[in-house]
């Protein structure tokens, strides 16, 4: 490994919508570190059933590169722009890719959720709660549901899966 493979980092770009898979093949043509996150899924239409590939995250795509060459792959036809944070391109750790291919090579199926904090008001999207809206807070290290009943100055909490949940 030379030193200007020390400097290359994974970045997550923003594709054209159901573009993930041309840019990826396309980039790799290329000669880029490229990671596309696909999930197989059965799919059932009236006269046959088919596994189908298809990305975990939308619209997103990870590449390995030096900072400085994210010109070049911004080029690259399907690319729309690269993921930023406070005005600067936000490189993703090594191993949250590893972890990745992990999950997925290891069949745990994984299923992208919105990203929660403590304090981010959502809403219950599914399920007999549907509608319901309250807070995201921790209590004795578990995510929970808050559902806050001012008439009364009380609180209660549940514990819920994140895909039932959406940001406000």
């Amino acid at each position: 490994m030379n030193s200007k493979d020390l400097n290359k980092k994974w970045f997550a770009f923003y594709t054209k919508s159901r573009h993930e898979k041309s840019v990826c093949k396309t980039l790799l043509e290329q000669g880029y570190d490229v990671y596309l996150p696909l999930l197989r899924r059965r799919k059932k239409w009236s006269d046959r059933k088919k596994w189908v590939e298809y990305p975990l995250f939308k619209s997103y795509i990870f590449i390995k590169i030096n900072p400085k060459d994210s010109i070049f792959v911004l080029k690259a036809p399907g690319i729309v722009k690269i993921i930023e944070f406070g005005g600067k391109p936000s490189p993703i750790r090594d191993l949250t890719i590893q972890y990745l291919k992990l999950m997925i090579d290891g069949g745990f199926n994984p299923e992208p959720t919105d990203y929660f904090i403590k304090g981010d008001n959502v809403i219950i999207k599914d399920g007999p709660l549907k509608g319901l809206k309250g807070i995201i807070s921790t209590i004795h290290n578990q995510e929970r549901f808050i559902i806050h009943i001012d008439a009364i100055k009380h609180s209660v909490s549940i514990k819920i899966s994140r895909a039932f949940l959406s940001k406000l």
